[in-house]
């Protein structure tokens, strides 16, 4: 099985991106990329450039988000960890293929008009991963979305 191309983001769980806004941009002097609605999560997602990689801050949009869950049981904290694929669906077959539950059986819609699909965290020891296909338009080049 072919190994992912990297490690695209963490994916960090919030209550209010606005709370955590100026720690990320101001302290640690990270580079906000994107501000944006994910509706297929029920989320908005605040992407912070570091390195070769991101932060993604991810605040439910509702009552009935995963991610609103997952912060009554856990608290905020580290969510996830984004995994850039090239062929998703493939990928994803192979997974199954290989006795790993998956959440989505096929990818959805994410930032950025992404695919995106999440392994299932009992199948992972306990980490959730999220597989990520970029499309061409993919575009994180302009800082928008907070004053």
């Amino acid at each position: 099985m072919k190994a992912p191309e990297g490690i695209d983001h963490v994916g960090i769980a919030v209550y209010s991106i606005d709370k955590h806004y100026s720690f990320y941009k101001d302290i640690l002097g990270l580079r906000l990329l994107k501000i944006e609605s994910v509706p297929s999560q029920k989320v908005k997602v605040a992407f912070f450039q570091i390195g070769l990689s991101k932060i993604e801050l991810v605040e439910p949009q509702g009552l009935d988000s995963p991610v609103a869950t997952f912060l009554d049981e856990k608290g905020e904290g580290i969510h996830h960890i984004g995994l850039t694929v090239s062929t998703i669906d493939e990928r994803l077959k192979e997974i199954r293929e290989a006795g790993i539950k998956t959440i989505h059986d096929q990818y959805i819609k994410g930032s950025d008009n992404a695919k995106i699909a999440f392994l299932h965290p009992s199948s992972t020891g306990k980490v959730l991963y999220e597989f990520i296909e970029k499309t061409n338009n993919n575009n994180y080049d302009e800082e928008n979305g907070h004053d």
